[in-house]
């Protein structure tokens, strides 16, 4: 049983369960082994923990088109009221000839407007098509971003390293996760304290006896980061630096923290 309990952990099925991709019969596995099992249970409510951290980082606000075409589509399938007034009686042979006189007249004006209108429709849905298939790609990319990050997060050789700010920046805090094994880094944004529009923070990776930049970190761009991996890192410090600069100086840090021996 225990045997069985580590081949179930080491497969992909749990992560596969919590995005939806398994089977009704995976289902139930899932299930049986989350109810019986503490480890997996324990394993299953982490896959939670991360997927909400992602989907957060990664969230956007919904395109303003769609409410445009709502809008339109609202618009275009409206039928108008038209009220009607009691009148004296028409004799009936005028009302015929009115009607036959209306449509000999108006045949050819609604043809001709129809024809209009299926042509800005047709342009319209031609628009739309090339509008949903750029939709389609981004957020396919978008997706494929975000399983890659889910992947690298649930690795069992990532490392998390929570930097927290000094007394120079209290509020500041972020998530590093890296994975020697697979030589991948990403930075998760939580908070920047805002700074002055003249100066930038700085990302740096400690070597034994120089710093290597590793990018400038932008407040309000609060999602899951991927950062350059550094090979033999000795630990990674945030600093406040004037805009455009190139040098750091330890004086300026605000975050640091030293990265585990493996990682050396």
């Amino acid at each position: 049983m225990e045997k069985n309990l580590h081949t179930f952990l080491q497969s992909d099925v749990l992560e596969r369960y919590v995005i939806g991709k398994t089977s009704a019969l995976e289902n139930l596995k899932v299930e049986s082994y989350i109810e019986m099992y503490p480890e997996v249970e324990s394993a299953y409510e982490e896959l939670q923990i991360n997927l909400e951290i992602l989907a957060k980082s990664n969230s956007v606000e919904a395109p303003k088109h769609i409410l445009e075409n709502v809008k339109r589509t609202i618009e275009a399938n409206s039928i108008p009221v038209v009220s009607l007034n009691h009148r004296r009686r028409t004799p009936w042979y005028s009302i015929a000839a009115s009607i036959v006189a209306l449509l000999f007249a108006g045949t050819s004006f609604l043809m001709y407007q129809k024809n209009l209108e299926l042509q800005d429709e047709n342009q319209v849905v031609v628009e739309e098509i090339f509008d949903l298939r750029s939709d389609i790609q981004d957020n396919n990319n978008r997706l494929d971003d975000v399983l890659r990050q889910f992947s690298e997060l649930n690795n069992p050789e990532t490392e998390k390293y929570v930097m927290r700010g000094n007394s120079r920046a209290k509020n500041l805090k972020t998530v590093a996760y890296i994975n020697p094994v697979d030589k991948t880094s990403m930075i998760d944004v939580v908070t920047l304290p805002q700074i002055s529009d003249n100066e930038d923070y700085h990302l740096w990776a400690e070597m034994e006896d120089h710093f290597v930049s590793l990018g400038i970190l932008n407040p309000s761009e609060k999602k899951m980061q991927a950062m350059p991996y550094m090979e033999n890192a000795l630990g990674l410090s945030i600093t406040v630096e004037p805009k455009g600069g190139k040098g750091t100086n330890s004086d300026n840090a605000v975050a640091e923290i030293e990265l585990k021996n493996k990682n050396n």
